[in-house]
């Protein structure tokens, strides 16, 4: 069995797409997925299964749709994967000394080529973009809620839907993981 980690990206925000974590785990559990845990309200899952990645990203995203209706993109990692993100950033200096305002953004597909410097293009001068293998990272300096870096325009330079986890997630998750 493989462990992952798989991102609902836009439950629990507002009033919209509510989604208790108690439920979640259930459908995984129904879904066939094992060793199943959730990460505070925002959607982020533990989980293990024999399928590949695209296929537990398929079959969570299919069963969100038919028992909740909730039509989200969800992207799925292995823990091997998530190690190496929680090893290190594009930024340090940030992981230090902002860790909320350092984001790891993770693509549904592969990132599109030139993703970094469209995203770059948009930052703000307080902002910074960097690529490493398939995870964008951004250092947003000051604030998230007031970046002209929206998940709109992300999901644009990506190529696909992006979603994002403060370094303070990444590195609970990975705490997770290791004690899992």
């Amino acid at each position: 069995m493989t462990r992952y980690v798989a991102l609902l990206r836009g439950v629990n925000v507002g009033s919209t797409r509510k989604l208790p974590m108690a439920e979640l785990r259930a459908l995984c559990g129904d879904r066939g997925f094992a060793d199943v845990a959730t990460y505070i309200q925002s959607g982020n899952v533990l989980l293990s299964s024999d399928r590949p990645a695209s296929e537990v990203a398929e079959r969570l995203a299919a069963g969100l749709a038919e028992r909740f209706r909730l039509h989200v993109p969800v992207v799925v990692r292995t823990a091997a994967d998530w190690a190496r993100y929680a090893e290190g950033s594009a930024f340090p200096d940030a992981q230090a000394a902002r860790p909320k305002l350092l984001h790891l953004c993770l693509a549904v597909g592969p990132l599109a080529d030139g993703a970094a410097s469209a995203v770059a293009a948009r930052a703000s001068a307080k902002e910074r973009v960097a690529v490493v293998g398939d995870a964008l990272w951004i250092d947003f300096g000051e604030s998230v809620g007031n970046s002209r870096l929206t998940p709109a325009e992300l999901d644009k330079a990506a190529g696909s839907p992006v979603t994002a986890r403060n370094w303070t997630t990444v590195q609970t998750i990975a705490a997770m993981l290791e004690a899992a």
